[in-house]
């Protein structure tokens, strides 16, 4: 999980900011976008805790979540990466994961990299 817990009202007004700024047509704020996109790691932690699958989002975070087999040391086994945009669609539903995936936008590794059972977090 993400080192520092971010407040609910804190992460939300984060997501509405990059939210605004997206729907503008501006590039959003670095910090209200790293915020939100840890806010919502934070979310899918908490819904989905483990430790089986990395779910990263450079620059700005990485956590492990679903239950299954404990990863301690070198590259995890199953892996799922993308960018702050992607991960921010997929985890709030404004994009479905398969679309994402299947764009290319998501990079996924192992049997248990899918988390469409678990997205969207709807924060």
């Amino acid at each position: 999980m993400p080192s520092r817990k971010i407040d609910i009202i804190d992460g939300r007004a984060a997501l509405d900011a990059v939210r605004r700024a997206d729907a503008a047509g501006e590039k959003p704020q670095r910090t209200d976008l790293a915020t939100a996109v840890r806010y919502l790691l934070q979310l899918l932690d908490e819904k989905a805790p483990g430790n089986s699958v990395e779910v990263r989002v450079p620059p700005f975070g990485a956590v492990q979540v679903i239950q299954g087999p404990r990863h301690t040391r070198g590259t995890p086994p199953n892996v799922v990466e993308m960018d702050a945009a992607t991960w921010i669609a997929v985890s709030t539903g404004t994009e479905h994961w398969s679309d994402a995936a299947a764009s290319g936008r998501i990079s996924a590794s192992g049997t248990r990299a899918d988390l469409s059972d678990v997205l969207p977090l709807r924060p």
